[in-house]
């Protein structure tokens, strides 16, 4: 159910309608409220900017006692950690931290614990101090290109 203002429907901060599927998003506190449409449009642009374009881990069957394997790059075969963004999109990371000062600022994410797990976050604002550890995107150490040609060793 959306949120409501007393008798009105909340007001979308992008487009300015009242609707009934306006509401407060974001995993971390409150980024903004929005409709739907608009949430869709501005969080696709900055997944899109951020590279937070992977496709989210299936939820485990609870009857299933199997292993579940960490999911593989499918350019390079390499091992990915893949969380959920504060913005309900998922992003493919490396498997370990790094020192700052060797990880690109477009690429610098860190996980931030919430009561339902992690949730990772682009590094901005505040620039890290160079031995401070993030986790870099898995774009960075991947050794395929963008078309998913492997790069000589």
């Amino acid at each position: 159910m959306g949120a409501t203002r007393g008798n009105e429907w909340a007001l979308c901060q992008m487009c300015r309608k009242r609707d009934l599927a306006v509401r407060g998003r974001g995993r971390i506190g409150l980024l903004v409220e929005l409709c739907d449409s608009c949430w869709n449009r501005l969080v696709n642009d900055i997944a899109e900017e951020e590279g937070a374009t992977a496709t989210p881990l299936p939820d485990p069957d609870s009857d299933d006692v199997s292993w579940i394997e960490p999911p593989i790059c499918d350019q390079c075969s390499a091992e990915i950690r893949v969380y959920p963004t504060n913005y309900d999109r998922w992003v493919s990371l490396a498997t370990r931290e790094m020192p700052a000062k060797d990880v690109p600022e477009r690429y610098r994410w860190r996980l931030v614990p919430t009561p339902a797990g992690f949730v990772a976050v682009r590094v901005r604002g505040i620039d890290p101090l160079p031995s401070d550890l993030v986790l870099p995107h898995h774009r960075m150490l991947c050794v395929a290109d963008e078309n998913g040609n492997r790069h000589a060793s």
